[in-house]
This record gives structure tokens, C-alpha cells and sequence, in this order.
């Protein structure tokens, strides 16, 4: 069982995401993204392969996160 949610409406291809995180609706992660713990992707983001996202991250709606970028942690 994920310790992690991730809403029957999104497309979410890793698995290499923390406890505690969740992934809304029409939300579109690739395989090889890195999310962290408690974080909270929000409804139309998309984010590409090479992303991290640190633990404690908000991903409004709308944003997309594209290859080579690293968000650190507590970051809104």
C-alpha cells in the first residue's frame, strides 16, 4: 500500500515519492521525477523526468516543472 495519495485522475508515472505526499487531479508526473515527503501537488501541473522535489513542497495549479530543476524543501 502507497503512503502517499495520488488522485484516479492523474497520471503519475514514478513511484519515488514520499510518505505523506499527495497528487491531485489532472496532475501529469513522468517516471523519473523525484517528489519528496509531504508534499502537495496540486490540479494541472505537469513534471518532467528530471525534476526533485524536496520534502514540504506546494506545486500551485497550472505550474509545470521541467527537466533539470531542483526544488528544495519548505518551498512554495
Amino acid at each position: 500500500m502507497n503512503s502517499y495519495f495520488v488522485h484516479p485522475q492523474a497520471i503519475v508515472e514514478t513511484t519515488d515519492i514520499g510518505d505523506d505526499s499527495r497528487i491531485w487531479a489532472f496532475a501529469h508526473v513522468l517516471p523519473n521525477a523525484k517528489i519528496g515527503s509531504n508534499c502537495n501537488i496540486n490540479d494541472h501541473t505537469f513534471i518532467e523526468n528530471d525534476v526533485t522535489i524536496g520534502n514540504n513542497v506546494t506545486v500551485k495549479s497550472g505550474v509545470y516543472i521541467w527537466d533539470g530543476i531542483r526544488i528544495k524543501d519548505n518551498v512554495l
